[in-house]
């Protein structure tokens, strides 16, 4: 443990990094209240997407490593702000129209539209936990309106009263003219109708620790700011619920950076060190949109586990935070390979490398083996060339490829070719386009064909190869089960028909046998899906 830890206290990988910034404040013994505290906040105001576990799991990787660095235990907790009132009606939820009439109330005042709990926040929360279950993460769940009705919130809420000048001061720097005339840190909930209030103070009082407002009819009213019956404006919100829970360390999106000054002089305000912070760069969608819960663009939680593993996600996550991620399913066959490369260069790493391995991070040290015998993007492919329905038809040219797989032995690889097959007929076959090859394109492809229909007829071709380029190569021993002489024959078809560059060779094989613009190595792809069946491809391509 000793050499793991002096590893990590130099590693460069950015949890570590992090983790080395919360162990500072600690610098001269634990916290007194016994743990060091992560934070991840969530707004269900729409249904949780890839951006809200992306904080999750970004954050319980910083936790991790800072396991690694110090004994001083940790504890993550996800607080939702369920009540926050609902400013507009989400696009992706069934009969939309009919939560109109509950715009500003709190979030778990408004009905479930999808009819499976007591209210629309509920709803959301239970999302956001289900899945975050199904990943394995440890965090306690805290909600808003249980965290302010049940009095937890008091202390610091008769804090911000005491302070009510000093916040109130900090939050008018960042505003209009016109909107500091109305503004207030406190938003009571109107007693009769429910709904969250954006009214100016008439008097907040430190004696009895009230505010009294006039609503929106212009009636008079005094309420407690305890209980439940006032919630703070997002921003005081946030730096108050720091300084409530001692929290250390917080991530949120570039969106607010710019409020991070305001974030800590509240929570220094109310009596409290501000926690260390983490500003990622903001999830895109495929037009380059900002990913939104409210309008549901970009790729879902349960898209992506649709299609590949949760491990992938956990990849795609770690790679560069402070860098804009295009959420959109190209990038799911990629992030899957991605990180089965790096479980099988794990086994081979030394610590130091280990611990800059993204797998590290995502399994918390105890890094499985690989056993995908086929790149996830080979299998999309071979789900095109076969028309595959389900997995047992891919498992057929699997087997022909590394007979001791089994589905049994190799769970990972039984799972992408369910996921290859999902994808392809979803994602990829809807939208395929096969065109037909140029004459150039034609010959060459026919002479490929028949260099495949035998070893003498492969050799032959590179044989051509050679001469074609004035080389005297030795002809490599000819295996027509070997990708890597497959692959030559490939090459040396290329080359005897005069492509250049030669990427426009694989290019056209690509779109005219597959209906795509890029495809695997396809020496590989011929060892998988057969010589034979290869051969049938080619010549019906030729022959449609």
């Amino acid at each position: 443990m000793s050499d793991l830890r002096d590893t990590a206290l130099k590693s460069k990988a950015w949890p570590f990094e992090e983790a080395r910034r919360v162990l500072k404040r600690y610098a001269k013994g634990a916290p007194e209240k016994g743990y060091v505290l992560f934070e991840t906040g969530y707004g269900p105001s729409g249904l949780p997407h890839i951006g809200t576990f992306g904080e999750v799991a970004r954050t319980t990787m910083i936790k991790n490593a800072f396991e690694v660095i110090s004994d001083i235990p940790t504890k993550l907790i996800c607080f939702s702000d369920d009540l926050d009132g609902m400013r507009k009606v989400p696009g992706n939820v069934p009969d939309a129209n009919s939560l109109t009439s509950y715009l500003q109330k709190p979030l778990t005042s408004v009905p479930d539209p999808f009819g499976t709990h007591e209210s629309f926040g509920h709803h959301n929360n239970a999302m956001l936990r289900r899945f975050l279950d199904t990943f394995g993460f440890e965090y306690d769940f805290y909600s808003a309106k249980d965290f302010y009705e049940s009095g937890q919130f008091d202390e610091v809420l008769k804090r911000a009263v005491d302070k009510y000048d000093d916040v109130m001061a900090i939050m008018l720097k960042s505003l209009r003219e016109e909107r500091r005339q109305t503004y207030s840190i406190f938003l009571p909930i109107h007693p009769e109708t429910g709904r969250v209030l954006y009214v100016p103070m008439k008097k907040v009082c430190a004696e009895t620790y009230t505010v009294t407002f006039d609503d929106e009819d212009g009636k008079e009213w005094t309420l407690p700011v305890t209980g439940g019956n006032v919630k703070l404006q997002w921003k005081p919100d946030f730096g108050a619920r720091w300084a409530a829970l001692g929290v250390d360390f917080e991530m949120y999106g570039k969106d607010h950076s710019t409020n991070t000054p305001i974030y800590d002089g509240i929570c220094r305000v109310l009596g409290q060190r501000a926690p260390e912070h983490f500003t990622y760069e903001l999830f895109l969608d495929a037009n380059g949109q900002k990913i939104s819960k409210t309008s549901g663009n970009g790729i879902s939680i349960d898209e992506w586990l649709t299609y590949a593993s949760a491990e992938s996600l956990s990849y795609f996550m770690y790679q560069k935070p402070k860098t804009a991620k295009r959420m959109h399913f190209d990038v799911i066959p990629k992030a899957v390979d991605e990180y089965h490369q790096q479980l099988r260069a794990y086994a081979t790493q030394d610590t130091k490398a280990q611990l800059n391995n993204p797998v590290w991070h995502i399994h918390a040290g105890d890094v499985p083996a690989s056993d995908m015998v086929v790149p996830f993007s080979m299998l999309l492919n071979l789900a095109s060339a076969s028309s595959a329905e389900d997995k047992e038809t891919m498992w057929g040219f699997i087997n022909k490829y590394a007979p001791d797989a089994t589905p049994e032995s190799n769970p990972a690889m039984d799972q992408a070719a369910g996921f290859a097959v999902a994808y392809f007929n979803d994602k990829v076959k809807p939208t395929k386009v096969f065109r037909a090859p140029s004459d150039q394109e034609r010959v060459a492809l026919q002479d490929l064909a028949d260099a495949l229909k035998s070893a003498d007829a492969a050799l032959a071709a590179i044989a051509k190869k050679n001469e074609v380029l004035g080389k005297d190569d030795p002809l490599p021993e000819a295996d027509l089960a070997d990708e890597e002489f497959l692959q030559s024959v490939v090459f040396a078809i290329g080359k005897i028909h005069g492509f250049d560059p030669l990427r426009d060779w694989f290019t056209a094989i690509y779109e005219v046998l597959l209906g795509a613009s890029q495809g695997p190595r396809f020496g590989g792809f011929i060892a998988l899906y057969g010589v034979e069946e290869t051969i049938t491809l080619i010549e019906k391509a030729l022959a449609d």
